[in-house]
């Protein structure tokens, strides 16, 4: 299981890598396992600018719809177009090419309530 300790992680399994006051936001190694072959990222929400843990897109798999979750609050200002023609990027290497946005963060106070490595893979039982 890949978990990189640079990375902060959320119960909804997204990873954030913060730059500034950009975050790059994806799922996690364990969430593409779970959901299996992933077919399609779905994000409509670009340019909008939503709260903590409100719905920013949804990403479905062979058997699964599943919501994917803004880990903080901010204006999403990009959407990786990759994922429109090889959403099996997400699968394949999630952490780089299967990234899915880029959030402009609102209040980077918020990234203190995000998990360490360590308690994401307390969390997954890792």
């Amino acid at each position: 299981m890949n978990i990189p300790a640079n990375l902060k992680y959320t119960k909804d399994h997204e990873w954030v890598s913060i730059d500034g006051d950009v975050a790059t936001v994806g799922i996690t190694d364990f969430a593409q396992k779970e959901l299996g072959d992933i077919v399609y990222v779905e994000v409509e929400t670009l340019d909008q600018t939503l709260d903590k843990d409100e719905v920013f897109g949804t990403v479905e798999a062979v058997k699964t719809v599943s919501d994917l979750f803004l880990p903080l609050s901010g204006e999403i200002i990009e959407f990786n177009d990759a994922l429109e023609s090889a959403p099996e990027s997400v699968n394949s290497d999630p952490y780089g090419a299967g990234w899915m946005i880029k959030v402009k963060v609102a209040d980077l106070a918020e990234v203190d309530s995000l998990l360490s490595s360590d308690a994401y893979k307390e969390l997954i039982g890792a």
